[in-house]
């Protein structure tokens, strides 16, 4: 039998249509991502030279210091270069590990970042796995019976709460149940990570005390912006002809919505949990600051007050590189989901 290169047959026997696609598309998004990070570099170096402020002057502020010890200083810390020397030196030793040395706390800005990493991840990871999970759940109920009580009811606080900025609303849980309003006594503490007095079980327990209020905070704003759009992707699937199909097979509603609608609902919203994946390092800048955490918020924070430029770019480079990290691992997730991405 022979085939014509225009037939179908033909079609599917052509070699490397689908063998090349996906090496393809997995080089096509690596690529990206070295850009991205590239770009991260220049612009964790470039954007914070701009802030107002003299380094040297903010560390010797309230100390008697001559102006060959600030010369001193600034020679020390390689301010006195030229700035294309400056960024090349940076560049070379941030592609090699080595993010510098903090100019407030004397210490490499790795070490820094590995020291409070972990108060980031708790805080944060366990926000992020709670709203996730609430926001799937609720989002997928509400597109599933849209227009009833209960969609106008989740709708409405969603938005309600995804306008609502993260440190008002974390001050506003501090005034009514840690300092207690009216009949409301205080039940948690107002700020830290720990008491400093536990240890063993109890040490877990108070630190999950200490979590509540901060982590309450994340998961109200959080959690909305999930739920939205989970509907949003769930009642673009709802008209499609294959969801007919399956109600006419006889499938009932609850296996045509797990099994069907909403794996093709996912994509948007697998987007946007590994972008709340990539945050996790980030952490909350204002929430911790509010709670008084001891994570990368507050080191941040602390940073951009000098300006300890070292460390602010160090945590630049440590949040954008995740954000950059967790969105190349959901695009290679997609083809997982969905086998037409990436063909």
């Amino acid at each position: 039998m022979t085939t014509t290169v225009g037939s179908p047959a033909g079609a599917a026997r052509r070699p490397g249509t689908t063998a090349t696609a996906y090496p393809r598309y997995l080089a096509g998004r690596l690529g990206g991502a070295a850009v991205s990070l590239l770009a991260v570099l220049v612009t964790s170096f470039f954007l914070f030279r701009v802030l107002p402020g003299d380094p040297v002057k903010a560390m010797t502020r309230g100390v008697p210091t001559s102006a060959g010890q600030m010369a001193t200083l600034r020679r020390q810390f390689g301010l006195d270069l030229p700035l294309w020397q400056q960024f090349t030196d940076y560049c070379a030793k941030a592609l090699t590990g080595d993010l510098g040395t903090s100019y407030q706390f004397r210490a490499p800005v790795g070490e820094l970042i590995a020291d409070k990493l972990p108060a980031t991840l708790l805080l944060t990871g366990v926000a992020v796995v709670l709203y996730s999970a609430v926001g799937l759940w609720l989002g997928t109920r509400s597109a599933w019976r849209h227009g009833g009580l209960g969609d106008k009811l989740n709708t409405g606080v969603a938005l309600t709460l995804w306008s609502v900025p993260s440190f008002w609303l974390g001050l506003l849980l501090i005034i009514v149940f840690s300092v207690g309003v009216g009949p409301v006594p205080g039940l948690f503490p107002t700020g830290g990570m720990e008491s400093g007095d536990e240890t063993g079980p109890a040490y877990v327990l108070d630190v999950a005390h200490h979590m509540v209020l901060p982590v309450l905070t994340l998961v109200a704003v959080g959690y909305a912006q999930t739920l939205l759009v989970m509907r949003a992707s769930l009642l673009d699937e709802m008209g499609g002809d294959y969801l007919t199909t399956a109600r006419a097979k006889g499938l009932r509603d609850d296996l045509v919505r797990r099994r069907h609608a909403v794996p093709n609902a996912l994509l948007p919203t697998v987007t946007m949990i590994f972008i709340n994946l990539g945050h996790v390092a980030a952490g909350s800048i204002l929430v911790e600051t509010v709670f008084s955490w001891p994570g990368l918020g507050g080191l941040f924070y602390q940073a951009l007050s000098v300006p300890d430029l070292p460390l602010v770019q160090g945590l630049f480079v440590v949040f954008a590189g995740a954000m950059i990290v967790m969105n190349l691992l959901a695009d290679l997730l997609y083809p997982l989901l969905d086998p037409r991405v990436g063909r």
